[in-house]
């Protein structure tokens, strides 16, 4: 490794925060950034395929990068969940977002 490659921290660039949960974790107020997507296989998805409900995901903008923020939770189990997505809104099950991992900002843990 050269002294100009970047030190990675539990799989993040330096100054990114570094603190990778699932999505459906995240609480009102959190931000972050997309680490990935990964519908996994094992999980029943509601009559939906893994793949068919990664390329929803994907379909919708939760791509590895975008900023993501929670905007609101549901008052019962605080499902469903409200993120903003870039500069868009969507809505989404806690089920579902539980698919999609993000890399918490410092300043929102």
């Amino acid at each position: 490794m050269n002294d100009q490659s970047p030190v990675m921290t539990n799989g993040a660039a330096p100054g990114t925060g570094g603190r990778e949960i699932p999505l459906s974790q995240a609480r009102l107020g959190q931000r972050g950034v997309i680490a990935r997507v990964h519908a996994r296989p094992d999980v029943t998805h509601h009559g939906l395929a893994a793949d068919e409900l990664e390329r929803r995901l994907l379909e919708l903008g939760f791509v590895e990068g975008a900023a993501v923020e929670v905007i609101h939770e549901g008052l019962i189990g605080g499902d469903p969940m409200a993120v903003r997505l870039d500069d868009m809104r969507v809505a989404l099950r806690r089920r579902d977002a539980a698919e999609v991992t993000i890399r918490l900002d410092e300043a929102t843990r």
